[in-house]
């Protein structure tokens, strides 16, 4: 009992610095096709169906919006698997936003008032702090992140949003 308490404050305590510490994003070019291409070749548990946007360079934290992606990726697989759906991740511009969606034919998510609270996870042995320390690195960037249930289907559907500004430019 107090070896499997000692692990689980560990993860506790490793989680809440990850979330606490959050770094200033440092930007750097991006090119969202590589970007995306690279996080969904991470995932080894099945195939990520990549659906191709517009050229787009982004400036922004690599390493945080990587962060960002494969947990999106991540949490569309886990919910993809039992079901033996898909996932697809695509991108858009629009009224002068970046647009980036996680699709998965899961069964939905249950309870989405409490996604992005702090520590609240409906999977076993999840901490919790996925999705916040994600909405945390879209709202570092200007950005947004919501989490919801796809209309008409089964499955959820994650979405980032950033500002076409400084922060994001076309391709040329």
């Amino acid at each position: 009992v107090i070896s499997s308490r000692s692990e689980g404050l560990s993860r506790f305590l490793a989680s809440y610095t990850r979330l606490a510490k959050l770094p200033p994003p440092r930007p750097v070019a991006i090119s969202v096709s590589m970007w995306v291409q690279r996080a969904a070749r991470l995932e080894t548990r099945m195939p990520v169906d990549v659906v191709p946007g517009p050229n787009i360079i982004i400036n922004a934290d690599e390493d945080q919006l990587d962060q960002l992606l494969i947990n999106l990726i991540n949490n569309a697989v886990d919910a993809s698997l039992p079901t033996g759906g898909a996932v697809r991740v695509r991108w858009s511009r629009a009224s002068g936003r970046f647009t980036l969606v996680v699709q998965d034919d899961g069964p939905g998510v249950p309870e989405t008032s409490n996604l992005f609270v702090p520590f609240f996870t409906t999977k076993q042995g999840g901490t919790g702090i996925g999705l916040v320390l994600s909405r945390q690195i879209a709202e570092a960037h200007g950005g947004t992140l919501t989490l919801s249930n796809r209309a008409g289907t089964r499955g959820a559907e994650a979405k980032l949003t950033l500002p076409l500004t400084d922060t994001v430019a076309a391709e040329d």
